[in-house]
C-alpha cells in the first residue's frame, strides 16, 4: 500500500511536497533574480545619483524600489495576460534603449588638464533632478526589467506565491545592490556606460522576442555579454585626489 492512499496522511504529505518545492525552488528563483537584476541595479544607482545628496539618494531608492515592488507583484500576477501582451513589451523595449541611448549621451566624462577622466560632480546639470521625477524613473525602469526576470521565474515555477516571494526577496536584494553601485560609480570610470549598455541589451533582446523570435539569443549568453560589460566596467578606476595633487 503506498502512503499516498491513506487519507490521513495526504495533507502531511502534499504540505511535505509544497515544503520541498519552497526550499528547491525558492533559492533558485532569488539567485534567478540576482543575476537578471544585476544591469538593473547599476542602471538605478546611476539614476539615483542625479540626485545631489546622498539622504536623497536613499529616499529615492526606498520609495521607487516600494512602487517597483507594487508593479512587480501585480505583474506576476497578470503574467499570463501581461507576457502575452505585446504592445507593454513594445513598450518596455522602446524604454530601455532610449534610457540607454540618451544616459550615454548625457554621460560624456568631464576631463582635468592632463587629460584624465574625472567622476562626474554632484552639482553637474546632469545631477539636478527633482525627488518624484527620479522615484518614478526608478519604478518604470525596474518595471520595464521585470518583463524578462518575470518570464524567467514563472517559467520555473507555476506557484504564483512562491514567484511572489523570489520577487519580493528580488527587490530587496535589488535595494542592497543599487546602494553599493552608487559608491562603485564614483570609484570605476566605466561602470556606468557598461551599465547602460547592459540596459541597451535587455532592450534589444525584448525586441527580438517581438518581432524575430527566431534570433532571440539564449540567456546565458545574455548573461556572458552582461559579466563582460561588467568586467569592463570595473577594469579602470578614475585617478584619485592625491594622484591628482601628484601628477598636476
Amino acid at each position: 500500500m503506498e502512503a499516498e492512499s491513506i487519507p490521513s496522511l495526504s495533507p502531511l504529505i502534499q504540505a511535505a511536497d509544497q515544503w520541498g518545492e519552497l526550499l528547491v525552488l525558492l533559492p533558485l528563483l532569488v539567485a534567478l533574480e540576482a543575476v537578471l537584476s544585476a544591469d538593473n541595479a547599476i542602471a538605478l544607482a546611476a539614476i539615483s545619483r542625479q540626485l545631489r545628496e546622498p539622504r536623497l539618494q536613499g529616499q529615492a531608492l526606498n520609495l521607487g524600489l516600494g512602487l517597483a515592488l507594487v508593479f512587480r507583484l501585480a505583474l506576476i500576477a497578470l503574467a499570463q495576460w501581461v507576457l502575452d501582451f505585446w504592445p507593454l513589451q513594445l513598450l518596455a523595449s522602446a524604454y530601455l534603449l532610449w534610457l540607454c541611448v540618451s544616459n550615454l549621451r548625457a554621460s560624456a566624462p568631464a576631463e582635468d588638464a592632463a587629460g584624465e577622466e574625472l567622476p562626474p560632480p554632484p552639482g553637474s546639470p546632469h545631477h539636478n533632478r527633482g525627488l518624484w521625477t527620479v522615484v518614478g524613473t526608478l519604478a518604470l525602469t525596474d518595471l520595464a526589467f521585470s518583463l524578462d526576470s518575470v518570464a524567467a521565474a514563472v517559467a520555473v515555477s507555476d506557484n504564483l506565491l512562491l514567484v511572489m516571494a523570489g520577487g519580493v526577496i528580488g527587490v530587496v536584494a535589488l535595494r542592497l545592490t543599487s546602494a553599493l553601485f552608487i559608491r562603485w560609480l564614483a570609484v570605476f570610470r566605466h561602470l556606468e556606460t557598461a551599465g547602460y549598455l547592459a540596459v541597451g541589451l535587455v532592450g534589444v533582446r525584448l525586441l527580438l522576442r517581438l518581432a524575430w523570435p527566431a534570433l532571440v539569443p539564449p540567456e546565458w549568453a545574455l548573461l556572458l555579454a552582461v559579466g563582460l560589460l561588467f568586467a569592463w566596467g570595473f577594469s579602470s578606476r578614475y585617478p584619485s585626489a592625491e594622484a591628482r595633487e601628484l601628477n598636476p
